[in-house]
């Protein structure tokens, strides 16, 4: 199902970053990383906008996953990206203790199943598309952070677009060093 020119097989603890050319590409390798959750027993978390989820979940049934079913059964959790920041967000910065009481109970749920836990967030290129480039590399440690607590593997995506101005630039630096992983078309200076 990738499109990339690798494999995105992402382990327990793993953070992965994909720059992505079109929504055909994040599509793919989105549930690609989300399938082998949902086939094999585990939990995909997919905190994403309505469209992407419509998308997510298309690409899922097409490779013969049961949506529905892993709904049913909590195996598949898709909170809305938007809410979800509304929620820790003040004045424009991630409030860490908002952040965790957002998305631990989500990651306490999943970890009862002792499968693997495989994660999509879409909130921090959510934060870069707003011009909250300095809040979207907090999240990325945020998130590393609870990936200290919880055993799950998160994939994170931005569009490969060419960085405006030198400090895009830097933040994209920051954005790759908390990453364990970065894959995809990589970001180029404009």
């Amino acid at each position: 199902m990738a499109t990339g020119t690798e494999v995105l097989d992402a382990g327990r603890r793993d953070h992965v970053v994909l720059f992505y050319r079109d929504e055909e590409e994040l599509a793919d390798r989105v549930s690609e990383h989300l399938l082998p959750a949902v086939h094999g027993g585990g939990v995909a978390i997919v905190v994403a906008t309505p469209e992407h989820r419509r998308s997510f979940e298309r690409h899922l049934a097409g490779a013969g996953a049961d949506v529905a079913a892993a709904c049913a059964r909590g195996a598949y959790l898709a909170p809305d990206a938007h809410e979800m920041l509304h929620g820790f967000m003040a004045a424009g910065w991630p409030d860490p203790a908002g952040f965790w009481q957002a998305i631990s109970p989500l990651l306490r749920h999943a970890a009862q199943a002792g499968q693997p836990v495989r994660v999509f967030g879409e909130m921090v290129s959510l934060l870069w598309d707003a011009d909250l480039i300095d809040a979207a590399v907090e999240l990325e440690a945020l998130w590393n952070e609870l990936g200290g607590q919880y055993p799950f593997s998160l994939l994170c995506a931005y569009p490969a677009q060419p960085a405006a101005c030198g400090r895009q630039l830097d933040a994209l630096t920051e954005v790759c060093r908390a990453h364990t992983r970065v894959t995809g078309a990589a970001p180029e200076a404009d």
